[in-house]
């Protein structure tokens, strides 16, 4: 597993960070806006269980109820349409980031910080399967699904936030470590 990561490593280049960041930068001010829009000028309302930490079942009842079933409708055909690669570019975005910030770190666990994001699109996934089946069998109640949402989101959530503080911190350590350079550097001439 250790050799795939090396791979891994060795194949994200800054060109392709660059690329990543560019795709994430456009989703974020193109896309996502325009499909929040959408889902407000559909639903009527701002709520989204995707958007909230954490929710309770009752809560995502709540939301399938005020959505209607033209908005569940639409919620469910976003889930396997937007919300499938939507994930893939933060990803892309958080993986190539952390690979490059921790690329000169050779200590394995420091490698397996680059499948926080991987675990975040699974969990982002399972979330939206979820949803989407109370969203589709409303006003039917799915215990399971109905308790498994909020679970997936709120794990969800924490792995992607874990991965932007994990790059946070790697760009800390970049800088430390380049004024380090810049100290040495200064001190051998002197």
């Amino acid at each position: 597993m250790k050799s795939q990561f090396l791979k891994l490593r060795s194949r994200i280049t800054p060109t392709i960070w660059f690329i990543s960041v560019i795709i994430f930068a456009l989703f974020l001010t193109f896309v996502l806006p325009q499909v929040s829009n959408k889902s407000y000028e559909i639903t009527q309302t701002t709520e989204s269980p995707d958007g909230s930490f954490f929710y309770t079942p009752e809560k995502l009842y709540d939301v399938a109820e005020a959505y209607g079933e033209a908005g569940r409708s639409y919620y469910i055909k976003e889930r396997f349409s937007f919300d499938l690669i939507w994930p893939l570019v933060y990803w892309f975005f958080l993986i190539t980031s952390i690979t490059i910030l921790y690329r000169s770190v050779t200590n394995g666990k420091w490698l397996f910080l680059s499948l926080l994001p991987s675990f975040g699109v699974i969990f982002d996934y399972l979330e939206n399967f979820a949803t989407s089946l109370i969203m589709f069998f409303y006003p039917r109640s799915f215990s399971l699904f109905a308790w498994c949402a909020p679970f997936f989101t709120s794990i969800k959530w924490s792995l992607i936030y874990v991965s932007f503080l994990v790059i946070i911190i790697g760009c800390l350590l970049q800088v430390i470590q380049f004024g380090k350079k810049v100290f040495n550097d200064l001190n051998h001439k002197a």
